[in-house]
């Protein structure tokens, strides 16, 4: 009997596979970045078409590197970032473009909701709020806007959704990706609303089967495991949401568990077991761990870890050339060399992160970044620790909502994925939140959850106490009290800042879209 378990996960930027042992501890690991395609009418995609070739790279990347025989593989789980979106006809092949989290075209549909619906009643069934444009709200603008590819689709997908597909040839979803498919989705129920869906006009017949996180979906085909070299006939779970994915490998597994992921998405979330504890700024979804009974209170601030990414690959192509050229010199680690030269606050640069509108707390589609307070004393590295900075404010400004809503927060909070490698990251949101925070050791992140799950689904582990127990977390960051209140003058500011620009910001999507080309 097999003793190896796969886990894949897709997020917005790129594509991470492991193999983990009857231990949990993992053999191999692998990555894979992918380009995002953005315009300015508020599209942002991925090709499809890269979808499935990287999942076969990556995995027979992991059974090459990890050694094992592959035959001994028992068991694969998987996730993505939400919402997203992949159509695909009767023989299983995407229809266009991929939509990511990041897409906001369809702010007519979300109009059409509010205009058509209480609010209340939608929000009571699917319990997050209709600017997140989740799956559902795309499949009404392809239907309004694109009808013929509307009537091409055979399922719609998420993008683990997708990859499931190839892996068993069965279309499926799981309740904790259905807060992100939205409007119609009942969170509480773990259904879709009939009557909601009629009214929306999208045909039932279109959307996947969903199951609960740990419940296996399906096997892997002969004609997938020719082309990924997993065994054919392995069981393939319903897998979740990359965030729980990514918390769940951290070690979140209690209530009050807090985690933070710097993603390309700077992602934060608490597990509670409360079905009433919905609160309406925030994102709310089940968790993996019982996805029946167990709930995550999620944040989510749209540009995270894309804020660096955004800085190397627009303004630092000396970095860049310079990781080419030695061998282990990462870009990102010198523009955080750069970035600490510079004192806290920045000297007075603040940034709103909002490159791609934002999501919590404040909801807002038209929302832009904005670069305040440049003066000639302001270098590169000043715009790379502000832009740091404009990250924790941004978490900040939801860990408050946190904090007053959730009865049991346990801290320190812990850091993982993605920027969390910077400590002078780490140390900014410490000093921002006021709160300890500590390092998760072994950063595998969403595909080590993954992976977690495909060993309880196939019952290599009892539960998953596994993941807590394999945790470990280090060099532990006090925040230090005068960096805090010179942070908490500067959020005040930040906050104001937004609140000053709110109507200008509708103004220029108005402008966009009345020039746009």
């Amino acid at each position: 009997m097999g003793k190896y378990m796969v886990g894949i996960d897709f997020g917005t930027g790129g594509a991470k596979a492991c193999i983990i042992d009857e231990d949990a501890d993992v053999l191999a690991y692998a990555f894979r970045e992918y380009p995002i395609y953005t315009n300015n009418l508020g599209h942002s995609e991925h090709d499809p078409a890269k979808y499935w070739p990287i999942a076969c790279e990556i995995i027979g990347e992991c059974i090459k590197k990890s050694g094992i025989d592959s035959s001994d593989i028992r068991g694969v789980a998987n996730s993505s970032a939400l919402p997203s979106l992949v159509m695909v006809d009767n023989e299983h092949n995407p229809i266009d473009m991929a939509y990511n989290l990041l897409d906001r075209r369809a702010t007519s549909q979300v109009e059409w909701l509010r205009q058509n619906f209480d609010s209340d009643f939608l929000f009571s069934i699917s319990c997050n709020r209709l600017e997140d444009h989740p799956s559902m709200v795309n499949l009404m603008w392809e239907k309004q806007n694109r009808p013929d590819i509307y009537k091409k689709i055979y399922k719609a997908l998420t993008i683990d959704g997708y990859i499931r597909l190839k892996l068993t040839g069965k279309a499926t979803s799981n309740f904790s990706a259905g807060a992100w498919w939205g409007v119609a989705y009942d969170v509480r129920k773990n259904e879709i609303n009939g009557e909601v869906m009629d009214k929306i006009g999208l045909d039932m017949s279109i959307m996947p089967d969903f199951f609960s996180c740990e419940e296996i979906v399906g096997t892997v085909t002969g004609s997938a495991s020719r082309e990924t070299g997993l065994p054919e006939g392995i069981p393939v779970s319903a897998g979740s949401v990359d965030c729980n994915a990514g918390w769940l490998g951290g070690g979140s597994t209690d209530v009050g568990d807090i985690q933070i992921n710097l993603g390309t998405c700077g992602v934060m979330g608490v597990i509670h077991q409360n079905p009433d504890l919905i609160v309406d700024s925030m994102l709310n979804c089940t968790y993996t761990t019982d996805s029946r009974s167990t709930f995550a209170m999620v944040a989510a601030t749209t540009t995270g870890g894309q804020a660096l990414r955004y800085m190397r690959d627009t303004f630092s192509p000396v970095e860049v050339m310079v990781e080419t050229m030695i061998k282990g010199l990462d870009s990102y680690d010198l523009l955080n060399m750069e970035a600490e030269s510079i004192p806290p606050g920045s000297e007075s640069l603040i940034i709103l992160p909002y490159f791609s509108g934002e999501r919590t707390p404040i909801w807002d589609v038209d929302s832009r970044g904005v670069i305040f307070g440049i003066s000639l004393n302001h270098s590169k590295a000043h715009y790379v620790r502000a832009m740091m900075e404009s990250v924790a404010y941004s978490l900040y400004d939801n860990f408050l909502i946190m904090m007053q809503s959730c009865s049991k927060v346990n801290l320190p909070i812990v850091m993982n994925e993605g920027g969390a490698k910077s400590k002078l990251w780490r140390r900014i949101i410490t000093d921002v939140f006021n709160v300890p925070t500590v390092f998760l050791k072994s950063r595998i992140g969403a595909p080590l959850g993954d992976a977690i799950l495909a060993g309880v689904s196939c019952g290599v582990f009892r539960d998953f106490r596994i993941a807590k127990e394999k945790a470990v977390y280090i060099e532990r960051i006090d925040p230090i009290e005068e960096n805090h209140r010179l942070y908490e003058d500067h959020f005040k500011l930040y906050r104001k800042l937004y609140s000053h620009l709110k109507e200008d910001f509708r103004e220029l999507t108005n402008l966009r879209g009345r020039y746009a080309r």
